[in-house]
C-alpha cells in the first residue's frame, strides 16, 4: 500500500515552459519528415502514370463525378474537385491550427521571435510574385503570379532530415516559421486573387456560423460532433459563397482554442484524491464516477488545440498530401511544357526569387537591428533556407489550379515549373547547407 502523505507533501511532476513549447514543434518536424517521403513517392508515382499508356485512364478516373444529396439538395464534383475543395479543408485546419499555436506560444508569439521570420517569408513572397510578373505580365499566364510564393514545409523538413542532428534546431525553427507565415499570405492571396465574386447571402450564413463556433467555445461546449457538424455548414456556405472552401478551414482553425479547460494543479488534484484514498484504504474500489472526473480531468488538460492537431497532423501528413499529390501531380512532361513561358517564369520565382527574397530581407532586417540570426545559424546556412525555401510544391499546386481553372495547357505549364523549379531548388539548397556545416564544424 502506498504511504499516505499530505497533498501539500507532494511534489509536483517537473515541467519546464520550454519543453511545452518545443514538444509539440519537435513532434511536428518529426511527421513532416516521414510524411515528406509518402509525399515525394505519390508525386513519382502520378508523375510516371501520367507519362505512360495509362495517362488518359489516369485523368478520366480524377474526372469521374461523385454525387452526394439529401432530397432536392445534391453536391456534383469530380474526384479531383472532391480532393481540392473538400479534403484539402482538413488540410488548411491544420495549417490554421499550427498558424494560432505559434501566434500563441511559438515563433510569432513575440515581436522579437517573429520579427526575422515574417520579414524573411515577405521578401520570399514578394521577390518571386515580382520575378513571375517580370516574365508574364500582359500575357496569358499574368494570372499565375501567386504560384510561386509559397513553401512546402514538408518537403523542406523532408530534406533537412537527411542531414540529421547537424542541422541545427534553431535552422528548422525559423523554416518551420517562414513556411507558416508564407502560408498566411498565401492564403490572403486566395482570399483575395482566387476567389469569385462573393454571395453575400453566401458569406452571411458562413458569418453566422463562425460567430456560432465563437460562442459555443466562450459556453465552454466540448462535444466535436457539435463543431464538426457547424463546420460543415460553414464549409457548405464558403463553397457557394464564391470565396474558396479551404479558406474556411483556417478560420476554423484560428477559433480553435488554444488553452485548456482543466489547468494542471486541479489535473494534480483529482489524480492526487485518487491515488489518496487508494493508499488509506485497501478495500477502496474506483468508481464509474472516478474514472470519468480522470478521464475528464486528463483530457481537458490539453488544450482542443493541441488535441485536434496531435490527432488529424498524421492524417494530413500519410493521408491528404498524398491524395493531393496524386490528384494534382500527374502531368506530362513534354519540350513545349518545358520550355513554355508559364513554366519558366515559375521556374525562376522559385529558384532565384525564393533565395534572393528571404536572404536579402533577412540581410537587411539585421544590418538595420531588426532582427538576429537563430542561435547556431550562419550566412551560409541561411542562403541553404532561402534556397530550400524555393520547394513550393504542395500550396504552389493548388494556386496553379486556382489560376489557371479554364487553361489546361498554361496548368500544365505551371505544374511542369513547379516540379522542376522545386527539384533544382531542394539540390541548391542541399548543395548550400553541406557548405553552410562544414564551416560550423563544431555540429
Amino acid at each position: 500500500m502506498l504511504p499516505s502523505r499530505p497533498l501539500s507533501e507532494r511534489p509536483p511532476l517537473p515541467q519546464g515552459p520550454i519543453d511545452r513549447i518545443t514538444r509539440p514543434v519537435r513532434r511536428f518536424l518529426e511527421i513532416e519528415s516521414a510524411s515528406g517521403i509518402v509525399l515525394v513517392v505519390c508525386t513519382i508515382l502520378a508523375m510516371a502514370v501520367a507519362n505512360s499508356p495509362w495517362s488518359g485512364a489516369y485523368h478520366d478516373f480524377w474526372e469521374t463525378h461523385l454525387r452526394v444529396g439529401v432530397g432536392k439538395f445534391e453536391l456534383d464534383m469530380s474526384l479531383h474537385h472532391w480532393v481540392n475543395d473538400a479534403l484539402m479543408v482538413l488540410f488548411f485546419f491544420v495549417v490554421g491550427l499550427e498558424i494560432k499555436r505559434e501566434l500563441v506560444a511559438g515563433e510569432l508569439s513575440t515581436a522579437q521571435k517573429a520579427a526575422l521570420p515574417v520579414i524573411a517569408a515577405a521578401g520570399g513572397m514578394i521577390v518571386p510574385a515580382g520575378i513571375y510578373l517580370a516574365f508574364q505580365s500582359g500575357q496569358p499566364g499574368e494570372r499565375g503570379w501567386g504560384i510561386p510564393m509559397a513553401t512546402d514545409i514538408a518537403f523542406v523538413v523532408g530534406v533537412l532530415a537527411l542531414f540529421g542532428p547537424r542541422v541545427p534546431f534553431g535552422l528548422k525553427i525559423f523554416l518551420l516559421a517562414l513556411a507558416i507565415v508564407d502560408d498566411i499570405g498565401a492564403i490572403l492571396v486566395i482570399a483575395v486573387a482566387y476567389s469569385a465574386s462573393p454571395s453575400v447571402l453566401a458569406l452571411g450564413l458562413a458569418a453566422a456560423g463562425f460567430a456560432l463556433i465563437y460562442g459555443l467555445n466562450r459556453l465552454g461546449v466540448r462535444t466535436v460532433p457539435v463543431y464538426v457538424l457547424v463546420g460543415a455548414v460553414i464549409w457548405l456556405a464558403m463553397l457557394k459563397s464564391g470565396i474558396h472552401p479551404t479558406v474556411a478551414g483556417v478560420l476554423l482553425g484560428l477559433l480553435t482554442p488554444a488553452s485548456a479547460w482543466v489547468g494542471q494543479a486541479t489535473l494534480r488534484d483529482a489524480v492526487a484524491d485518487v491515488l489518496m484514498r487508494v493508499s488509506e484504504d485497501n478495500d477502496f474500489e474506483a468508481e464509474d464516477a472516478d474514472y470519468r472526473r480522470l478521464e475528464f480531468a486528463a483530457r481537458e488538460s490539453r488544450s482542443p488545440l493541441e488535441r485536434l492537431e496531435t490527432a488529424l497532423h498524421p492524417w494530413v501528413g500519410f493521408v491528404i498530401m498524398p491524395v493531393f499529390a496524386l490528384a494534382n501531380a500527374g502531368v506530362a512532361f513534354r519540350l513545349a511544357n518545358i520550355a513554355d513561358p508559364v513554366a519558366l517564369a515559375v521556374n525562376a520565382g522559385l529558384v532565384l526569387g525564393k533565395p534572393v527574397g528571404i536572404v536579402g530581407f533577412s540581410y537587411l532586417a539585421v544590418r538595420l537591428g531588426l532582427a538576429a540570426l537563430p542561435s547556431g545559424v550562419n550566412w551560409r546556412m541561411l542562403v541553404a533556407a532561402g534556397c530550400l525555401g524555393g520547394i513550393g510544391f504542395t500550396m504552389s499546386l493548388f494556386v496553379a489550379g486556382l489560376a489557371f481553372p479554364e487553361r489546361p495547357d498554361l496548368l500544365d505549364a505551371g505544374k511542369v515549373g513547379i516540379l522542376t523549379g522545386s527539384l533544382t531548388s531542394a539540390i541548391l539548397g542541399s548543395a548550400v547547407l553541406v557548405l553552410g556545416l562544414r564551416a560550423n564544424p563544431e555540429r
